[in-house]
């Protein structure tokens, strides 16, 4: 794949949305990105499959909830419950 570099000029919507091109959407492969800010600019980077490679999932509202959100106190409560029995 030939990647050049380069620059367009786009606006930011109301809400702080911006519009990918298509061409570079399917470019990188990708349906998530992660946004750093270096400096006095922003870099915007496809995130790799191997990204979440160490994550684990804490809380699945499907799995762990039938579906239903969670408090954020009761969401603390079993973090510090899961950090305690890590310890």
């Amino acid at each position: 794949m030939d990647i050049t570099q380069t620059k367009r000029i786009h606006k930011i919507t109301s809400k702080g949305q911006i519009t990918l091109p298509i061409s570079w959407r399917k470019m990188f492969n990708a349906n998530q990105i992660i946004i750093s800010s270096k400096g006095n600019a922003l870099e915007i980077r496809p995130i790799s499959p191997d990204f979440y490679r160490n994550e684990i999932t804490v809380f699945d509202a499907l799995r762990d909830n039938n579906g239903k959100g969670l408090k954020a106190k009761d969401l603390v409560k079993i973090l510090k419950k899961l950090n305690s029995q890590a310890s």
